[in-house]
């Protein structure tokens, strides 16, 4: 076995390829990053650079040094550069299952093929078939893009045939979209789980997630619901994550239903925001476990460190200005609290500048503890 640290190449510069190679470094693994853009999270580190990374020319320069290569995000050219690896270089999430995902048609046929509970969806190829679709279903439907969506953008929730025309264009592509039943769920869940490819994997705890303006606001780790609920999401994540052989971290979204049931709502193929709570308050954060599954290195343990974590993000709040430490210092005397600023370089009305966490034992004081600071922060 090659017992020299290894190079990873991640496909992405934003907050999550910062925080993934923040561990990596620790771990003292050298670390690359390949944006398409000068992206301002990435630049603390001296293995960033910037690209046309559809270039074949460029992807391999960037991943000829790898010993492994990971992405950001489902939009990251993993195909690409998968086509031009070294002989002994591997890419994780696979090509195969980042197709799986990057769509949310093909995702969510995928997943109830494989007996994954999922909300009643159809993918409707032309506006008269959405419109036969909805009237099925019954009002309000939900439209979903099936490529490139994120934080609620690519998403509509429709109340009538008249709404649904109107949305059709801004979300249809030449092959359609998505129309899924309105959930009127109790509760938003997430489950990280973490997976090596041998099928080796941890199950995160559930975590709660609110949701405000289509964005996520808080979350709150464990989640405050019965047990055989929890077991339940915990059991459906580890489910999704096989159905779609994923390695490394997936995040699982669920809907916890008012009859009890959790139905699997999207999946993550990396590090996600919900997870985010980790980094203090799991004994192995996921972007840890990340690294360490792409590797096919032992897996850290999930559990939590304290009685509750949670985690508010930092939201911008004036458009088109550079970040200000303006309310840092004051949340920086929360005690208790860690917060998180991204690098971003420009702000804008509810772009994820940052987020703040706290731990502890009161789930009301934690929660108080880190909306305090998170709203002291005006960037």
């Amino acid at each position: 076995m090659d017992s020299t640290f290894p190079t990873i190449g991640i496909l992405g510069g934003g907050q999550l390829g910062k925080m993934m190679a923040a561990e990596a470094v620790r771990l003292g693994i050298e670390t690359r990053l390949l944006s398409p853009k000068d992206a301002g999270p990435m630049q603390p580190y001296s293995g960033a650079q910037s690209g046309d990374w559809t270039d074949p020319d460029v992807l391999r320069s960037f991943v000829s040094p790898c010993d492994v290569v990971t992405v950001e995000s489902e939009w990251a050219p993993a195909a690409e550069a998968a086509e031009i690896l070294p002989v002994d270089t591997v890419l994780w999430p696979s090509p195969q299952t980042l197709s799986l995902i990057k769509d949310k048609g093909v995702q969510k046929q995928h997943l109830r093929e494989a007996g994954c509970p999922v909300p009643e969806f159809a993918r409707c190829e032309t506006v008269e078939s959405a419109l036969d679709t909805a009237a099925d279903f019954g009002y309000p439907v939900v439209l979903k893009q099936y490529r490139g969506a994120y934080d609620g953008y690519g998403n509509a929730t429709v109340h009538s045939s008249d709404e649904l025309r109107e949305a059709w264009p801004e979300l249809a592509a030449e092959d359609g979209l998505m129309v899924e039943t309105f959930a009127e769920f109790s509760r938003e869940l997430a489950v990280q789980v973490a997976r090596r490819p041998n099928g080796e994997q941890v199950v995160y705890p559930v975590a709660y997630t609110e949701q405000r303006d289509h964005r996520c606001h808080a979350v709150e780790v464990p989640a405050d619901i019965d047990d055989t609920i929890a077991q339940n999401a915990r059991s459906t994540a580890r489910d999704a994550v096989e159905a779609v052989n994923g390695v490394g971290l997936i995040a699982v979204e669920l809907f916890e239903m008012p009859d009890g049931r959790v139905l699997v709502n999207e999946l993550a193929p990396r590090p996600h925001n919900t997870g985010h709570y980790s980094i203090e308050g799991s004994q192995t954060s996921q972007f840890e476990n990340h690294i360490r599954a792409i590797l096919d290195w032992p897996l850290g343990s999930p559990a939590l460190r304290a009685p509750v974590a949670v985690m508010v993000n930092v939201l911008g709040r004036r458009d088109g200005t550079p970040p200000r430490t303006d309310g840092l210092r004051q949340a920086l005397a929360v005690d208790g609290v860690a917060p998180h600023i991204y690098g971003k370089p420009d702000v804008r009305p509810g772009r994820k500048m940052g987020h703040v966490t706290a731990v502890g034992d009161d789930r009301e004081e934690v929660r108080k503890q880190a909306e305090m600071a998170a709203s002291a922060i005006d960037l």
